[in-house]
């Protein structure tokens, strides 16, 4: 007999089902973004393309010749939109987390900047505005070479 707390089997096995489509799509475009970036590769797509436009005159530059190369290049683009989009979301996630690390770890640091990725627009551009007031200031105390005195400031590193 099942309690409240357990899961109903299907269901379980739907999110390992899930998590092992996750884990095979994550493995394959690791695999694959690694492959396709390289030289090896657009060089074969050159000479894909080279052959195709060489092979125009054979076939008299017909419409099933010109539909070879148009079907081809979407096919391969609408795949590649899913497979770029996925390692720019991985690489965005580590870069954000590397960054949340060192802003945890640096004192005086304001831990509040970790999550800026939630915020809304509206609340990005505060704090953009903001920024923008810092960086003046610095500006305008800056010595005669454009760079604050090390050790002179007259603000925290909190103070905006």
């Amino acid at each position: 007999m099942e309690t409240q707390h357990e899961e109903p089997k299907e269901q379980k096995n739907q999110k390992n089902f899930l998590c092992v489509v996750t884990d095979v799509f994550r493995i394959w475009a690791q695999g694959t973004s690694v492959v396709l970036g390289s030289a090896w590769v657009f060089a074969i797509a050159m000479l894909t393309i080279a052959m195709w436009g060489a092979t125009g005159s054979a076939f008299h530059y017909s419409d099933t010749w010109q539909l070879i190369i148009n079907t081809g290049t979407t096919v391969v683009t609408f795949l590649m939109v899913f497979l770029i989009q996925n390692t720019q979301n991985r690489d965005a996630k580590a870069t954000q987390l590397k960054l949340d690390e060192i802003i945890r770890a640096v004192s005086g640091a304001r831990n509040e900047l970790m999550n800026l990725e939630k915020l809304s627009d509206e609340d990005l551009t505060k704090l953009e505005k903001q920024f923008t007031r810092v960086r003046e200031r610095a500006e305008r105390d800056a010595g005669s070479d454009g760079c604050a005195p090390v050790g002179e400031s007259k603000r925290g590193p909190n103070e905006l």
